[in-house]
């Protein structure tokens, strides 16, 4: 018996359809995808010499060069050196409530690994890996003839 036929989908009440789904013309001049954005001058107003700290400049390089920077658009720049400026700030001075704005940030961007679960963002490198972990996992499985209880008696 195959069972009732489905509502028409005008009147079911959950369509699945994402309300705020939208196609977004491409840029006009879009970014070269491999070459980070140039990095100002460091903002500290307190001193004209200031330089970005060691550790903020390799977040930077470390951003830009992970996969998830082909995602990024030339929009999405500015709102990254202001996170740029977060981290500086937070290897400067260690405070807790510039780290909670960088991890807020930081979500945005798909830099945290919740966020790209979030965005449906699949690292291929992760896949390779684990393919690459089932196939020593097969290898290493133990081959038991006849009655696989035999293992256990075994010192």
């Amino acid at each position: 018996m195959p069972g009732p036929t489905p509502k028409p989908a005008a009147l079911r009440q959950r369509r699945n359809r994402a309300t705020s789904t939208a196609n977004l013309p491409a840029e006009r001049a879009p970014r070269e995808r491999d070459r980070k954005p140039y990095l100002p001058r460091c903002p500290d107003a307190d001193d004209l010499k200031a330089t970005w700290h060691p550790m903020a400049r390799r977040w930077w390089n470390d951003v830009w060069a992970s996969p998830m920077h082909h995602q990024f658009l030339r929009g999405d720049e500015p709102a990254l050196l202001r996170l740029m400026v977060l981290v500086d700030r937070f290897w400067k001075t260690q405070a807790l409530d510039v780290a909670r704005e960088i991890r807020m940030l930081e979500r945005e961007f798909g830099l945290t690994p919740l966020s790209r679960r979030r965005l449906e963002w699949n690292v291929v490198q992760a896949e390779e890996a684990k393919d690459k972990f089932e196939q020593r996992r097969v290898k290493r499985a133990t081959v038991i003839d006849g009655d696989p209880r035999s293992i256990l008696d075994t010192p």
